[in-house]
């Protein structure tokens, strides 16, 4: 016997099935966008129809990037300033009064055994990695809360739900802070309206990976990944239209893991 809701999915367009990803009109803010993921994130959401703010330290490369996007606000500073993080928040409310999604994408890695590093460096890591994601979403809670599509992406990473064999600790432990702010925010916010969720990528090319030009480098990974093969930077694209449309509108709290299978055994 034949079910209704097998009969309209008989009968219906992709469309009619579930909401589309088109987030035509919505403001999103993408850090760390002069290169690599942010770079990428930048583009997808411009060329599905998003008003894009980007920001990250180098304007030239922030110039380049605007470029070729529709109407951006571009926005050049450090994000370990908090002076800085008030400003970019306030340019964004007035200019646009409201944030429909929110990428915090900047980030950086250390390395080496944590007894050879200094406090420096570690606190470095924590300042980009943590402290600046939660106070962005910390000031930019208004903006959020005025919006009725709001959703927040942290790109943590899959080392933050499991250890890397390099040594990078302060990375290890701050995306594995990451991931628990996504799901604290989570909880906190979704009386609001506003959506809380995680990107958890794998080794994407990237300046943080040497663009994966590293034949050793890609082999070790290979043979280490379900899949085989090390990714290509378009892959993260539907999981990222997927968070920040309607196509995820009862997802929250979630940590969406894109690494070809290597957290899974």
């Amino acid at each position: 016997m034949s079910s209704p809701w097998r009969a309209r999915l008989r009968g219906a367009g992709r469309s009619d099935v579930a909401p589309g990803v088109d987030v035509s009109g919505r403001v999103a803010l993408v850090t760390g966008a002069s290169a690599g993921l942010g770079e990428r994130f930048a583009r997808v959401l411009n060329d599905a129809g998003a008003r894009v703010v980007v920001t990250a330290r180098r304007a030239l490369r922030l110039e380049a990037l605007a470029a070729d996007l529709t109407d951006p606000l571009v926005s050049v500073g450090d994000l370990t300033d908090a002076s800085y993080r008030r400003d970019l928040i306030e340019e964004v409310r007035r200019e646009h009064g409201r944030l429909d999604i929110l990428v915090n994408n900047a980030g950086a890695d250390d390395g080496g055994p944590l007894e050879d590093q200094d406090l420096d460096e570690l606190t470095a890591i924590i300042d980009i990695n943590l402290v600046a994601v939660m106070d962005i979403c910390r000031l930019a809670a208004p903006l959020l809360f005025a919006s009725k599509h709001a959703s927040v992406i942290n790109v943590a990473s899959m080392y933050g739900l499991v250890a890397s064999r390099s040594p990078m600790t302060a990375y290890n432990a701050t995306k594995g802070a990451v991931v628990n702010l996504t799901r604290s925010l989570a909880a906190q916010w979704g009386s609001r309206g506003v959506r809380v969720n995680a990107l958890a990528p794998a080794y994407f090319p990237s300046e943080m990976t040497g663009m994966l030009e590293d034949r050793a480098f890609v082999e070790w990974i290979s043979k280490r990944t379900l899949l085989g093969r090390i990714p290509t930077l378009d892959e993260l694209d539907g999981p990222l239209l997927f968070l920040a449309s309607d196509a995820s509108s009862y997802v929250t709290g979630h940590i969406l893991v894109v690494d070809g299978g290597w957290t899974a055994v």
